[in-house]
């Protein structure tokens, strides 16, 4: 794994996570091999072209959710679980483009911050979608430096905000390690079987089976629209190319929920390959919309200056109120 400098790699996680969401988001539940087939020569430009009811370079939910979390770690000072979901609700009462069934049921059913998933969980029993992990890249930038047990911790704690289903939240903590592990220029793909032994008991089995070396997206059980194909698919993306265009490309061929998969896969190869493997081509027209926000619209200098912000926080405290 070349080595390259922390930043670099920071910036390529939260920019990168950014870029696959907007990448993805036209291709969303459309069939497999729908990128490749518009786009047949890889580098010949184009590709963020919107669609889909997106403008070119929009950024979905996956990327403004994200965003809120990153705002509210750094203004709160650390992790302030009411304010996320807080933040969270004045979003999904904007009447954003686009948000998770799972999500929406969750931050409008009237409930408080620390029973309106569980309540969801217990009446649906439905609540391992992928509306967590998706907005993680953030989270796990802020969290890195705190090390293995409290990124981990911290990404369990805000994925239970709107996902009562722990399975949701043991992949979002295996993508918070993930992160990590990366950052300091580890190779992540090694380190699964150690993350692997830290993952809830219960959920163990099921991620050491997408995450395994041989496993293709193809074999999964579920869409990717659930946390743990969704996760299997990105690291598979990764594992299987050489380079961060080729691993979007990958990820977003799959089909199915195409925003999210590309999301997570670009956070792990942003910061595999660092900021400078990311097309200008892409980034350019990046723009990431904050409905409910005083119309706000972020660009890449403004999630570049957000990446260096959570990577400066050493030490961050995973149980601030």
């Amino acid at each position: 794994m070349k080595r390259i400098q922390r930043m670099q790699r920071v910036a390529g996680a939260v920019v990168g996570s950014a870029v696959g969401d907007a990448l993805g988001g036209p291709f969303e539940f459309g069939p497999e091999g729908a990128f490749s087939a518009r786009f047949p020569a890889p580098g010949t430009g184009g590709e963020m072209g919107g669609g889909g009811g997106w403008d070119p370079g929009e950024a979905t939910d996956d990327t403004q959710m994200a965003v809120l979390v990153a705002e509210s770690l750094l203004e709160r000072g650390g992790l302030d679980l009411p304010d996320v979901f807080a933040r969270f609700q004045r979003w999904a009462a904007s009447d954003p483009k686009d948000i998770g069934l799972q999500t929406e049921a969750v931050l409008t059913n009237g409930m408080p911050w620390d029973l309106a998933a569980a309540v969801h969980f217990q009446t649906t029993r439905r609540a391992a979608g992928n509306g967590s992990l998706m907005r993680a890249a953030t989270s796990a930038v802020h969290f890195a430096s705190a090390g293995r047990e409290a990124t981990m911790d911290a990404a369990r704690r805000i994925a239970a905000l709107t996902h009562g289903d722990r399975a949701a939240w043991e992949g979002t903590a295996v993508f918070h390690e993930l992160i990590r592990v990366t950052l300091e220029d580890a190779d992540p793909l090694d380190a699964l079987p150690d993350i692997l032994a830290l993952v809830h008991p219960d959920h163990r089995e099921c991620y050491a089976t997408v995450l395994a070396p041989d496993w293709h997206p193809e074999r999964a059980t579920e869409p990717n629209g659930a946390v743990w194909p969704c996760l299997g698919s990105a690291v598979w993306a990764l594992r299987t190319t050489t380079g961060f265009e080729d691993a979007l490309r990958a990820a977003i061929d799959l089909g199915g929920d195409t925003d999210t998969v590309a999301a997570v896969t670009g956070g792990l190869a942003g910061a595999y390959y660092g900021l400078d493997a990311i097309p200008a081509r892409w980034t350019r027209p990046l723009h990431v919309p904050l409905p409910g926000f005083g119309g706000r619209v972020l660009r890449l200098p403004d999630l570049l200056h957000l990446a260096h912000r959570l990577a400066d926080r050493t030490g961050p405290d995973a149980s601030a109120p």
